[in-house]
């Protein structure tokens, strides 16, 4: 009889990297789940009839192509490239057995059009979702991001970044309501204006991130499973070091 350090059950994502991380540290893992299919609520439903089955409804009143060529995630997610769910990726070997495309690109909708936020610097030049004296001020800041290191306060340029609010931090760079809507939204994610008046430290932490991610793939920061998120329960339960069940 087999013994172990510790049982998981359910294969969501949060249970998949919980176990990938225990059994990394050398703990004995069973994962376990009561369903017969990877993900939990992150599943990837793998074909359209089964998605129109889980939910009820009739099918599409127009063809879609094969029903098994989509795959369609539950609870949809884009990675940053540099960001701490792909380092457990990589720490956990689960990029062994997962296949990632680069995202072509994210877009804005502003003054009734639909942009595409550039990835590149000649996407820069010729996007008209900035003028030229805001593209400036606002490169400056993307610099600024770029070089900001906590352990080293010369990088904060005379900034207090656990006491200087994000919306003083933009004003400091002259960036104008549109960028500022921009930045917080598009660059640093934000779901919400509440960061505006809170400091602006974790913004900085995210455009400096969003940065670094644009670095790894030119076009766009945002990577993805190429069948869906449902193969990542199935990345971990392949790794040797956590027997899934």
């Amino acid at each position: 009889m087999q013994e172990y350090d510790i049982v998981v059950l359910g294969t969501g994502l949060k249970e998949c990297i919980l176990s990938g991380l225990l059994s990394q540290s050398g703990k004995k893992v069973l994962h376990i789940d009561k369903n017969s299919y990877y993900g939990g609520q992150s599943a990837a439903i793998s074909s359209l009839e089964q998605l129109h089955k889980r939910f009820r409804v009739p099918g599409p009143a127009e063809p879609l192509g094969l029903g098994k060529e989509w795959n369609v995630d539950l609870i949809p997610k884009f990675f940053l490239a540099s960001g701490e769910l792909v380092k457990i990726l990589v720490h956990t070997e689960v990029t062994r057995y997962v296949d990632f495309k680069v995202v072509g690109g994210s877009f804005v909708y502003k003054a009734g059009k639909v942009h595409k936020v550039p990835g590149t610097e000649e996407d820069a030049h010729t996007s008209d979702l900035m003028g030229m004296f805001d593209k400036r001020r606002f490169r400056k800041l993307l610099l600024f991001a770029q070089n900001f290191d906590e352990r080293k306060p010369r990088t904060y340029q005379d900034i207090d970044p656990k006491k200087t609010t994000a919306r003083d931090l933009f004003w400091r760079f002259d960036l104008g309501l549109d960028v500022m809507e921009f930045t917080g939204h598009a660059i640093a994610l934000h779901s919400s204006d509440s960061y505006l008046d809170q400091p602006c430290l974790e913004t900085i932490r995210r455009i400096k991130l969003y940065s670094e991610s644009l670095t790894r793939h030119s076009a766009s920061p945002y990577i993805y499973p190429v069948y869906g998120l449902g193969e990542l329960p199935q990345g971990f339960a392949s790794t040797p070091a956590a027997p899934c069940m």
